[in-house]
């Protein structure tokens, strides 16, 4: 396994992460297991949020990585409130809350400190100098290591650059969302990392039915998947792994978050890990050829 520098932290990460997003049924033995084979391959970045499972999402990482908890980059996020009632969540990035929410995660998650709380989210209301404020002061605490956001939103991402110390952003990236490339040189000019999620794209860079998505059609996601099919045997690699080389090529993306549920899907991932090394320098310009690229629209001022 390879490992990044997260942004301007001291922290280094996996190129391929667990998102514990995805797992279901909070800490049974197949999850526990799961996430120890994950370390045995030398994943050590672990992805969650305070919002999964109501909580018990992180109960489950927590337990789970109790035993190399020192070997390991933990991060987790803020700033979704579940309603009382369990009916859905609200926004809350107010001080007072990050700071609460933060010693609750730090319970479930079974340990003294946090190496990467990230903001959950975040919009142009939101008082963005409290929000700092609130990071920073769990920085003094020792309580968190080092914080960061989880943002697709250039009006959101961009001030948190300007006026804070993030040291990483968490955006969706893949072939078929190309849209924060646009934005990388100012990530790396502020020396902050990006953390990739949804480098599959729900699946249809795999072998997922071709259905509308970010506004391509069908017809343009079966092109792209041709051509990744044609590569895949010219090289002799996996498709995961053309699309995972396809985001990790970049060095301002420290690593690809994967969502990881059964041990099959472990298998493959693992597999696709080992044909990295075969697309290290692979020039991915031939699928592009038919893949017009999209910007965001929303949220840019």
């Amino acid at each position: 396994m390879r490992y990044n520098n997260l942004g301007h932290s001291d922290l280094k990460i996996s190129e391929i992460g667990f998102g514990g997003m995805s797992l279901e049924g909070g800490a049974s033995k197949a999850n526990i297991d799961l996430i120890s084979e994950a370390f045995d391959h030398g994943i050590n970045y672990f992805d969650t949020a305070d919002l999964y499972d109501k909580g018990l999402n992180e109960e489950l990482i927590g337990k789970a990585v109790h035993t190399f908890r020192d070997r390991i980059v933990l991060a987790t996020k803020v700033g979704n409130e579940w309603r009382a009632d369990g009916s859905g969540w609200d926004w809350n990035p107010r001080k007072d809350y990050i700071l609460r929410m933060a010693d609750k995660s730090l319970q479930r998650l079974k340990t003294d400190y946090i190496d990467v709380y990230q903001l959950h989210g975040g919009t142009i209301e939101d008082a963005i100098d409290e929000v700092i404020e609130a990071f920073e002061l769990l920085v003094k605490a020792g309580k968190i290591k080092y914080y960061g956001i989880s943002s697709i939103r250039p009006n959101v991402f961009t001030p948190y650059l300007n006026k804070s110390n993030i040291a990483s952003n968490m955006m969706q990236y893949s072939l078929l969302d190309r849209r924060p490339e646009r934005y990388f040189e100012i990530f790396k000019a502020h020396n902050t990392g990006i953390i990739s999620r949804g480098s599959l794209a729900q699946g249809l860079l795999l072998d997922k039915k071709a259905k509308p998505y970010l506004g391509y059609e069908p017809g343009e996601i079966e092109l792209l998947n041709a051509d990744m099919e044609e590569l895949s045997r010219q090289l002799e690699v996996s498709k995961q792994a053309i699309a995972l080389a396809y985001v990790l090529q970049h060095d301002v993306v420290a690593s690809a978050v994967v969502g990881i549920r059964t041990h099959n899907q472990m298998n493959g991932l693992w597999r696709a890990w080992r044909d990295l090394e075969k697309l290290r320098d692979q020039d991915f310009s031939m699928l592009l050829t038919d893949l017009r690229p999209i910007h965001y629209t929303d949220h840019l001022s």
